[in-house]
């Protein structure tokens, strides 16, 4: 083994070791071994930052902001409804998350169906008060397994099919994987739905400031429109359908006010005076189709074309707004803004928006153009709070983003065009519809993941360049020769889930495949249950982040450090060995 192969090997343990450690972020461990492998020589300085145009940081990327996308459209909700009530406990949420996202897989691409059920898991995690972290790592290495079912599911499973059309002149069919794939994820889904303690409970994603504010007791004004499922329907009923996340303080009809009792049959044009936190409120708003206050108003002249916002403020001893009412200080006609809830600590709040005698301490959600929001804070005396994402007064485009994302998919699984330039394709979508507004795009976009990928391609693929790849794979060969056809089957498989983590899943199929079918017919054997050995590795890491994009997405949502994956991934990389092997020797007779 020459020095440059040495040094390659020996810097992948070092940037491992540091992983494991911990003491570091992942985003500065990668750029250590980059500067690292620079400084060896064995990655040259025009390949340092190569990593940064691959596919896989566009894909990532563009699957966040998509999955941010589908989040805020409120489909998911919409399908949770349906199982919420009967799916309270947190293994029988995850069984169902999992499996969804495992199934979705085998027929979709993994990476797509996990960012199109990803809020999914936020809005279960929500519900049954846990970590999304519970659910995400799970359904993370479902969609691997998922994937092993078909020929779209994962890139390996294409791979290794055209090996084996250059080797026999058949390439496998579309679900010629289907009997080995079923089987791990049948075998998968049943490990996590117990196996997922053996994560840390104390995993979330990094707090921001925002989510400091536990300001809950807003209270908005909104109107019954044409249309809306709340229309003659009781009071009781409008509560429990929305599981009671809000209250109803208020009911004006035809400019008298009624108070909300439980057996009061809703009409349309009714305006409520609705109490809730900003998130259920904004929810209530969009299911029913209410019409909220200021919500059919002109934007100001002049900011026809900017980006509406909001924001949230408290309301400062001098400000001008303190005796007042929105509706006595104009808001809209003198600032070009509009007030969309209040809240004050201890007090039920049973008045119209414009009619509430705003006093020092009240918190306020005040809509408007985003440029002009602050001036407009400074010239009322309104200090505003950490910022964190309110969607209480913006729209939403319901199914859009759902659409989007099944063309992207579609067009992906049918090879129209490459995974990346679909995905990108469709967060631009999402972005230009106005079903994600810019700024929330770029704010759910996990940077430290995308630097980590960017700064270790060229690290990883230090072993191929250096030629160390080949050493490993002539070790690989000679070990195999005197092993039974089930150890060589076996010690393909391992080797391939072993590689993928430096390698990406791709290059493992690519490096490993050619091996496994050449000494595969050296020993007499036929080829298709070792090239099914190297896609089913190659598909399967859970040992690391950086292996496969899927457990790379799921990585910042989920708040997980390096060493995470191999607590719930090794003993499900064990069980994939225990029972693909004679899944694989079953399904592909070696003679």
């Amino acid at each position: 083994m020459t020095l440059p192969q040495l040094l390659s090997i020996a810097t992948l343990i070092g940037m491992m070791a540091l992983f494991i450690w911990g003491k570091f972020r992942y985003d500065v461990v990668a750029i250590l071994a980059l500067l690292a492998a620079l400084a060896l020589g064995i990655v040259a300085p025009k390949d340092a930052f190569r990593g940064f145009s691959d596919d896989i940081i566009i894909i990532v990327g563009s699957a966040l902001v998509i999955s941010a996308a589908v989040q805020r459209s409120g489909v998911i909700e919409i399908g949770l409804s349906l199982v919420s009530k009967r799916v309270t406990r947190v293994r029988t949420q995850l069984l169902v998350l999992t499996a969804s996202v495992g199934f979705a897989s085998g027929f979709v691409k993994n990476i797509g169906a996990l960012a199109m059920l990803m809020p999914a898991a936020f809005q279960m995690a929500r519900k049954s008060d846990t970590s999304p972290s519970v659910f995400l790592m799970p359904m993370a290495f479902a969609s691997l397994l998922g994937g092993l079912i078909t020929l779209v599911g994962t890139s390996p499973n294409i791979i290794v099919s055209r090996v084996r059309e250059q080797m026999t002149g058949q390439p496998f069919g579309m679900f010629d994987y289907a009997p080995v794939g079923l089987g791990l994820t049948v075998m998968g889904l049943i490990f996590l739905r117990f196996g997922y303690r053996l994560l840390p409970r104390d995993r979330r994603a990094a707090p921001t400031m925002g989510e400091a504010l536990d300001i809950k007791g807003y209270v908005t004004e909104a109107a019954i429109a044409e249309g809306s499922s709340a229309i003659d329907e009781k009071v009781s009923e409008f509560l429990d359908r929305h599981d009671r996340d809000v209250t109803i303080t208020a009911i004006l009809r035809a400019g008298m006010r009624s108070a909300p009792l439980h057996d009061t049959v809703l009409r349309e044009g009714d305006i409520l005076i609705i109490g809730g936190d900003p998130e259920a409120l904004e929810r209530v708003i969009a299911k029913d189709k209410l019409m909220l206050e200021g919500q059919e108003r002109d934007a100001p002249e002049g900011s026809e074309g900017e980006e509406v916002g909001v924001i949230e403020a408290v309301v400062g001893a001098d400000s001008s707004l303190v005796g007042q009412t929105a509706g006595r200080m104009r808001l809209q006609q003198q600032y070009g803004i509009n007030l969309i809830a209040v809240s004050r600590q201890g007090t039920r709040l049973v008045k119209r928006l414009g009619d509430i005698t705003l006093e020092a301490g009240d918190v306020v959600v005040l809509q408007g153009p985003l440029t002009l929001l602050p001036e407009r804070l400074r010239d009322l005396g309104c200090l505003p709070l950490a910022e964190r994402t309110l969607r209480l007064g913006s729209s939403r485009r319901g199914w859009l983003p759902l659409a989007i994302l099944a063309v992207a998919m579609v067009a992906t699984a049918t090879g129209y065009v490459p995974v990346a330039v679909a995905f990108f394709a469709a967060a631009g979508l999402v972005m230009a519809s106005g079903a994600l507004p810019v700024r929330e795009a770029y704010d759910h976009v996990e940077w430290p993941i995308l630097i980590m990928l960017g700064a270790l391609i060229p690290v990883s693929d230090s072993l191929r360049t250096t030629g160390a790849s080949d050493v490993i794979a002539t070790w690989l060969s000679s070990t195999a020769a005197t092993l039974p056809p089930w150890g060589a089957v076996a010690l393909i498989l391992a080797a391939a889930m072993a590689v993928t983590p430096f390698l990406n899943n791709a290059a493992t199929v690519l490096v490993m495949a050619p091996i496994a079918a050449t000494f595969a017919g050296d020993l007499g054997y036929r080829p298709e249950a070792f090239l099914m050995a190297t896609a089913v590795g190659a598909g399967c890491d859970f040992l690391t982040p950086i292996g496969h994009q899927c457990n790379t997405l799921v990585m910042g949502p989920g708040g997980y450090k390096f060493g995470d994956y191999a607590r719930l991934g090794a003993p499900l990389s064990l069980m994939v060995l225990l029972v693909g092997v004679p899944l694989l020797m079953w399904t592909w007779p070696v003679h």
